[in-house]
């Protein structure tokens, strides 16, 4: 009895084994899935050489530093901020702080030290909040982060959930930027296998810390799909008001936008002639 136990094990494992390896994705190495827009695999694209790029995590995290730094935007109090008061000064001799003085009161006000009174060292508008970065070093990392789309692993490792069949970055015909409606848009990430990693952004939304949530950036959003489209078109615009989503065209990527905050691995789905473009890029 024990033996034939042993035998029906076996042989179940022999059948898993079997029933995984048919699960897994079929593709030749190299080459990419395309997918049309009921998620089925209409054909195969080959990798582009620009994809191979050898994976610098420091360069690409100095080339994010960069671009978010040159998108700064010069920020300073109101030069009279704290200064719209008319004050005196008491002097010595009544054994009180020697500070200003409201006329006709003895609440303090302007001095820097005092509620309600001006920054000692506010920031000034003429600061340069830039940071410098070789136009080589910024192409490299811009390479290396697009690399980072093509590895599973890199992919699964930044948090990304989707069909772990498909093979990245996921390739669709070009019938998606000829959607026109958002639902439609869901429908054929839902098909492609990967609405749910917008629903990871949807969950993960939460409120911020700290002052931001006054000056109109309240919540925080994760990031999600990359979109790369070939041109400005209605797929784009039907997908771009998902929560999380990026669109972008070609000519718009950059390392930032490939690896945000310098964690290389996002998950993208380009269309066909948007993954040519790319692919004619220079290494």
């Amino acid at each position: 009895m024990n033996q034939n136990r042993e035998c029906e094990l076996m042989a179940e494992k022999k059948t898993k084994k079997i029933k995984a390896e048919e699960e897994k994705p079929k593709h030749t190495p190299g080459k990419l899935n395309v997918y049309d827009l009921e998620g089925k695999v209409s054909g195969e694209a080959s990798l582009p050489e620009v994809f191979k790029a050898e994976l610098r995590t420091d360069v690409i995290r100095r080339a994010v530093t960069a671009i978010e730094a040159n998108a700064r935007q010069p920020y300073a109090p109101s030069p009279t901020a704290g200064m719209r008061h008319s004050v005196q000064t008491w002097g010595k001799g009544r054994g009180v702080a020697r500070v200003q003085r409201l006329m006709g009161s003895s609440t303090a006000a302007q001095s820097p030290n005092n509620v309600g009174g001006r920054r000692a060292h506010p920031p000034k508008v003429d600061k340069d909040l830039g940071k410098k970065i070789n136009k080589k070093e910024l192409m490299m990392g811009k390479l290396s982060a697009l690399s980072a789309t093509s590895n599973l692993e890199l992919v699964k490792a930044r948090g990304h959930r989707f069909d772990e069949k498909l093979t990245v970055p996921v390739v669709v015909k070009d019938d998606f930027e000829s959607i026109k409606t958002t639902q439609d848009a869901m429908k054929a990430l839902l098909s492609l296998g990967v609405y749910d990693d917008v629903q990871r952004a949807i969950d993960g939304r939460n409120v911020r810390a700290g002052r931001g949530k006054m000056r109109g950036r309240k919540f925080r959003t994760p990031r999600s799909i990359l979109v790369v489209i070939s041109k400005e078109c209605d797929g784009g615009r039907s997908v771009r008001n998902l929560p999380g989503v990026d669109v972008a065209t070609p000519t718009k990527l950059n390392a930032s936008v490939l690896a945000p905050g310098g964690a290389p691995g996002r998950l993208m789905l380009v269309t066909e002639t948007a993954l040519q473009a790319i692919g004619g890029w220079h290494r």
